[in-house]
């Protein structure tokens, strides 16, 4: 549209367009000072927050076995979880910088064996650095069909082959069929809160 005529609407449909002015200006300032007001995520404390929101959601705890050609592996983990029944099938997070990761992946396999109330000190050596043969010396194990290390008084031991890893960001996000499910009767499992161990029931 050409500058007069664009003038001459603007007076037509405001017969102040000094108004129209302001009014743009009043926009602009107000356009500023909401961007002012937003702030910029850090990404340090955004990760902190997270975290300490994640501490208040209660999962139970697992060690996670493998045993293959890259060698023998475990690590305590609550992020397992139920996908399906048919086939049946879980889902593990693993945290690509793990020192286990490369056994974990290469073998192909794992067991997830899922802790009771008394298996605390157990859970600790296979969250910290002990090293691998310390770890399985703490407890008894044996081997269903994968060939991963089954814990004997676990509540319930999931054999599994991974069947499929996608990107979870810094962790591997692993889809395992279950081979085998040993059952216990009785027990109470074990849950971690709030950055501590807890009886489950």
């Amino acid at each position: 549209m050409p500058l007069l005529e664009a003038s001459v609407l603007t007076h037509y449909l405001c017969p102040d367009p000094a108004r129209v002015v302001g009014m743009m200006g009043m926009n602009m300032k107000t356009s500023v000072a909401i961007e002012k007001a937003v702030p910029v995520a850090d990404p340090d404390e955004v990760r902190s927050e997270f975290r300490n929101a994640m501490a208040r959601m209660a999962a139970a705890v697992s060690i996670v076995t493998t045993n293959g050609p890259a060698g023998m592996a475990g690590f305590a983990a609550t992020a397992v979880c139920s996908v399906t029944d048919s086939p049946p099938t879980l889902l593990v997070c693993l945290n690509r910088t793990a020192s286990v990761h490369p056994a974990v992946t290469e073998n192909g396999v794992l067991c997830v064996n899922v802790l009771s109330e008394g298996h605390q000190d157990l859970s600790r050596l296979f969250g910290g650095k002990t090293p691998v043969a310390e770890r399985f010396a703490a407890a008894a194990w044996s081997e269903l069909s994968t060939g991963s290390p089954a814990l004997e008084d676990a509540l319930v031991s999931f054999d599994c082959r991974i069947v499929h890893r996608a990107d979870g960001g810094t962790h591997d996000i692993l889809m395992c069929e279950v081979d085998t499910i040993r059952l216990r009767d009785g027990g109470q499992g074990l849950i971690y809160f709030d950055r501590a161990y807890h009886p489950a029931g």
